[in-house]
């Protein structure tokens, strides 16, 4: 969604405020403060950002101003897929990375990407709570600490036309971006088109895709009644950003520190996910109100989801091997 120059700039002055500086006020430690920097790729109004900067006021406001955090958004010390290096090398005290842009570092970061094996928030939340010791085992053996995690609102998806069943999708153009959303359209018999997410709004406008999956959200954001009027809210998965730390800059940490950044971390995993799903509803009723037809998908088409599933959850066991069967293993025993 578009915000006037006027209101992104009232967004970075409020996530540079007090508690969470960044680029527009220098660090300084001459009180005797501990200052840390945390590196986003996210704009400053993002929910992400926004939970970012509250964690940074908690931690400060508990530490009585021994412990600060300046949140740099958007880019501004380092590219996205570059934090979590940038974290490990000691470059920046911590940072916020999309989980999927770390599966060759560290492959168990995949699962909350693979499709189809999610029915919502109680899931996703499952998941994490089943894969997050397993993520503090590989990232304390790279040099990092975990704080939290919080999911993006689900993906799910749209069509210009009524879908009763997998095989309606058969022959249509669906947006692809990766090679698993590709993977996915072919197995779902439509034909992949490749869109990246910075001419999805285009190729909406132009009429070059027939069918796509994304979040709720993004699809206001790209206006996508402009061309497709169906959305399935099938959940398809939810991808989690994580936020971390440097193991020798959290070590550093007096014991007060850690706790009070432990429990402004806990708080903030809390927050975002509720703020994740408001957002997911926000934009459902946007939808709507633009003349999207929302609803679930038939019985039959959800089975057959199902079943691509257990494809992708299978191939994801052979990829990464032995260890992924302690996610899946206790994730669908307990479903």
């Amino acid at each position: 969604m578009q915000h006037p120059a006027i209101t992104r700039r009232f967004f970075a002055l409020l996530a540079c405020g007090a508690g969470a500086l960044c680029a527009l006020r220098p660090a300084t430690a001459s009180t005797g403060a501990t200052v840390w920097r945390l590196a986003t790729g996210y704009p400053a109004e993002n929910f992400h950002t926004v939970n970012l900067v509250a964690m940074a006021r908690e931690v400060e406001r508990a530490t009585q101003g021994q412990l600060r955090i300046e949140v740099h958004p958007q880019n501004t010390l380092f590219a996205l897929n570059a934090i979590r290096a940038a974290v490990q090398e000691g470059k920046v005290e911590a940072g916020e990375a999309i989980m999927s842009s770390m599966v060759a570092e560290v492959p168990l970061a995949g699962a909350d990407s693979v499709p189809f094996i999610t029915r919502g928030y109680d899931d996703a939340q499952r998941l994490w709570r089943i894969q997050r010791p397993l993520i503090e085992k590989a990232f304390a053996q790279r040099g990092l600490h975990v704080l939290y995690a919080v999911a993006w609102p689900p993906q799910g998806l749209y069509a210009n036309r009524p879908l009763g069943a997998m095989a309606d999708l058969r022959g249509m153009r669906m947006r692809a971006y990766n090679a698993t959303t590709a993977r996915i359209a072919t197995l779902m018999g439509a034909v992949p088109v490749d869109v990246p997410a910075t001419e999805l709004d285009k190729a909406l406008a132009d009429g070059r895709i027939d069918c796509m999956m994304t979040s709720a959200v993004t699809g206001v954001e790209s206006r996508v009644w402009q061309s497709m009027r169906f959305f399935y809210d099938i959940n398809a998965w939810f991808p989690k950003n994580l936020v971390f730390a440097n193991g020798k800059a959290w070590d550093a940490l007096s014991a007060p520190s850690r706790d009070a950044l432990s429990a402004a971390s806990a708080a903030a995993e809390t927050r975002g996910w509720a703020a994740s799903a408001a957002a997911a509803a926000r934009s459902l009723d946007e939808l709507r109100r633009n003349g999207v037809k929302t609803e679930a998908v038939s019985y039959l088409f959800g089975r057959e989801l199902q079943r691509l599933g257990e494809h992708f959850s299978l191939d994801w066991v052979k990829q990464v091997g032995v260890g992924a069967n302690d996610v899946f293993i206790p994730y669908f025993d307990r479903r």
